[in-house]
Parts: structure tokens; sequence; C-alpha cells
């Protein structure tokens, strides 16, 4: 009973305190504290907006460096594939080029020959076709030179001719064909060009 007044006491004290600080002081107080709370949060925002977009950043090259990756792979599996397919191009031209040589090699057809003859001229003749056939529907084509302007892309000079009536540069002959897979020289035309004549950009009259 005796510590009644004293409890009393204190009560009466802190009320005394909260009721002489002003209402705006404890309001500024407050504002203060709100304020740093504020700038402490915004402050947190501005690193974590950072960091996100510095993820963000890292994803973006991460994925550009792995579809880098998968053209660099395609394309090294694809120019594989096309060295493969060329080199084994190359050799069935030589074949071919073999195959018509070997037919122009025959004798020219002349009246009263033996029957085996022209057989077997014409059977090799619808063999070579059916071969150029067989490598044109697979993307191989082959061009003939003769009468065309030289071009070093897809021609092999082996010899000149004086023609003085022709434009310079003009194919007189092919040793052999112009070879290409799907647009791609497989082996150039081997060709006489012809030399003495115009430039190739003026017409003989």
């Amino acid at each position: 009973m005796q510590l009644m007044p004293e409890n009393n006491a204190l009560n009466t004290d802190f009320a005394g305190v909260q009721a002489g600080m002003a209402e705006p002081e404890v309001i500024g107080k407050l504002r203060v504290g709100f304020d740093d709370v504020g700038r402490s949060f915004a402050n947190l925002l501005g690193q974590f907006a950072l960091a996100l977009q510095d993820m963000k950043d890292k994803l973006q090259q991460a994925e550009a460096d792995m579809a880098e990756l998968r053209a660099r792979t395609r394309r090294d599996i694809e120019d594989a594939r096309l060295f493969a397919i060329h080199k084994f191009g190359r050799d069935v031209v030589e074949a071919a080029e073999n195959l018509k040589r070997g037919i122009d090699s025959l004798p020219k057809p002349e009246p009263g020959e033996p029957e085996i003859v022209t057989k077997m001229r014409d059977g090799f003749g619808g063999i070579e076709r059916a071969f150029a056939a067989l490598l044109e529907r697979n993307g191989i084509d082959r061009q003939d030179p003769t009468g065309a302007i030289f071009n070093p892309d897809y021609h092999q000079a082996m010899a000149e001719q004086e023609n003085p009536n022709l434009p310079a540069g003009t194919i007189l002959h092919a040793w052999s064909q112009t070879w290409t897979l799907n647009g791609r020289l497989l082996r150039p035309g081997m060709v006489v060009v012809a030399k003495g004549g115009p430039p190739p950009d003026l017409r003989v009259g």
C-alpha cells in the first residue's frame, strides 16, 4: 500500500512529459524518421534495380553468345557437309568427263558400219546422258563455255589464239565443261581464249 503513491507520481511525470511536448514537434520528428526510412528504401530500390539490370545484361549477353555458338556450329557442320559433297562431286565430274572423252573418241558414224559399233555408240551416249541427268537432279550442272567471255571465276585458260574478228577473251574452244554444285564451282572449264580482237564490251559489226 505504501508503493501506490510512488506509482502515481511516475504516471503523473510521464503524462506531464507527453503533455509538455508540442504536437508539431512530434509530427516533425515522425516526418524526419519517415524521410530517413524512405531514403533508405529508395537506396535499396536503386541497388536492386542496378543488380536487376546487370543480371538482365548478363542474361542477354549469354543468350547472344549461345545464339552465336549455335550459328557457328551450324556453319561448321554445313561447311563440313559441303566440303565432303564438293570433294565427291569433283570425283564424279571427273568420271563424267572421262566418259564423254571416251564417247568422243569413238569413230564417227559411217554408212554401212557394223551394227555392233552403232549400238555401242548409242549405248554409251545413252549412259552419258542418263549420268548427266542424274548429276543435274542432285545439283551438279555443266555448262559449255564455248562462245562466252572468259571469266576467271569459272574458266581456266589453257591457250590463246589470235582472232581479230572476235572480242578479246571470247572462248573459242572448251577442252572440258564448267561444272558447278548448287551454283558453286566444282571444276573450271579448260578453255582456249581469243586474243587480238576488240575489247569484250565492244561488238564487232
